[in-house]
């Protein structure tokens, strides 16, 4: 029986990589080499989508894209054999204890409005898992619990605030001895106007600065006009915007493609954020990258690090 071949939104759609990547991964380092259709549309063979697979595993894994793309598909087999499953994707592993622990520990400081502890559970947190550790694994579950004690009465805005306050110390902190050199893309990370909410924004500022990125942090709620005129000053490769609440904003979507249309051709739009499902009607219509997690974020920078070639679907 011939091999099936796909078209690249259902390759996307079987190997959990958005289509951006793919693209980039074929045309930077080759992983893949598809076919194309008459209309010059790629076609990918079951082969090539076990190998997106493997690449996506190892990359998640901590793996270099750019080394394990050059091995043939046997030695990725065996090196995704040998590499234990990223622990952020395995609940009831023996860290997971530890990790409930960590969060109910700076969920309690919170509430009670301590600092000293918050911040020595953090420290404590980041020696044991590393920084990409910390990161996925206690701020976003945290940063994803606060808002919902928020939005359950649980904690007051006070208590939001001064949860913020802390973690942009500390994750501002983190990032300091990872930032890019002076060729390095500029990444500039906001929540629109209208969004509150800006842990998730200062968590993704954190990831992209440990990738080497120059982050150009502006903070809540910003026009897009205003984000627009930062993003030309810096000539940011990326925007990065955090949606978190309300999921039923009525002016978001024309702020949304009003950023789109006035940012330059060339500047990324990413999203993410708890609320972006809600919006994904006009994110896909203005081609904004919708960014799934943390893992999906760090591989659609390491994606932007260089521009890609133009080339058709």
């Amino acid at each position: 029986m011939p091999d099936a071949h796909h078209p690249i939104h259902l390759a996307a759609r079987l190997t959990g990589l958005s289509t951006h990547v793919i693209r980039i991964w074929e045309q930077r380092y080759r992983a893949v080499e598809p076919k194309r259709t008459p209309a010059n549309h790629r076609l990918y063979s079951s082969s090539e989508i076990e190998r997106l697979t493997l690449l996506r595993d190892l990359t998640r894994a901590g793996h270099n894209i750019g080394q394990v793309a050059r091995l043939s598909t046997d030695k990725l087999r065996a090196l995704a054999a040998s590499t234990p499953a990223p622990e952020l994707q395995t609940p009831r592993s023996a860290a997971a204890p530890v990790l409930s622990e960590w969060v109910e520990q700076c969920l309690a400081a919170v509430q009670a409005l301590n600092g000293r502890a918050l911040d020595d559970t953090l420290k404590r947190a980041t020696t044991v898992l590393g920084m990409q550790g910390v990161l996925q694994r206690l701020v976003a579950p945290l940063t994803q619990a606060l808002g919902e004690f928020w939005r359950e009465g649980k904690i007051t805005a006070a208590h939001e605030h001064f949860a913020t306050g802390h973690l942009h110390a500390f994750l501002a902190n983190l990032a300091k001895p990872f930032g890019g050199c002076e060729a390095a893309p500029v990444l500039v990370v906001a929540t629109p106007a209208g969004q509150l909410h800006e842990l998730g924004a200062l968590l993704a500022a954190a990831v992209a600065a440990n990738l080497g990125w120059h982050v150009t942090y502006l903070g809540a709620s910003l026009p897009a006009a205003e984000i627009v005129g930062a993003a030309r000053q810096k000539r940011a490769r990326a925007v990065a915007l955090s949606i978190v609440y309300p999921e039923d904003d009525a002016s978001l979507p024309g702020e949304l493609a009003l950023l789109r249309e006035a940012l330059p051709a060339e500047t990324a739009l990413l999203v993410g954020g708890r609320a972006m499902p809600a919006y994904e009607e006009i994110l896909e219509k203005i081609g904004a990258m919708q960014v799934k997690d943390l893992p999906h974020l760090s591989l659609l920078l390491d994606a932007l690090r260089k521009p890609a070639k133009k080339g058709k679907a």
